[in-house]
């Protein structure tokens, strides 16, 4: 089953996908962020069961170990982490993708 909330990486400086990146998913708290769930993208740089199915509205992050994937690549990078806080407003499906290479990174809205 897919959650309501799936990502991918690609490393746009190798035009492949970036596998073995932990993510984790939060929801903004009363007081601060809770964490929701957690995953690893796969060979194909996916996450496809990465929380649960129904998601109040509100504010939501992604934290991406980036360092952990240039690491094990021998790259040196810039970020150690990338965050991507965004807003649930609706019951639909949200696919947050992540471009990264060792000194820029960019996402956007998917389908």
């Amino acid at each position: 089953m897919t959650s309501r909330i799936t990502t991918h990486v690609l490393d746009t400086s190798t035009g492949r996908p970036a596998p073995g990146i932990p993510v984790s998913l939060q929801i903004r708290g009363d007081l601060d962020w809770e964490e929701l769930g957690t995953g690893t993208t796969d060979a194909d740089g996916r996450i496809p069961d990465l929380g649960p199915q129904d998601l109040p509205s509100g504010s939501y992050r992604l934290e991406f170990a980036t360092e952990t994937y240039f690491a094990a690549a021998g790259t040196p990078s810039f970020f150690p982490s990338v965050t991507v806080t965004f807003t649930v407003a609706e019951q639909e499906h949200y696919h947050v993708p992540l471009l990264i290479s060792p000194f820029a990174y960019s996402t956007y809205r998917g389908s």
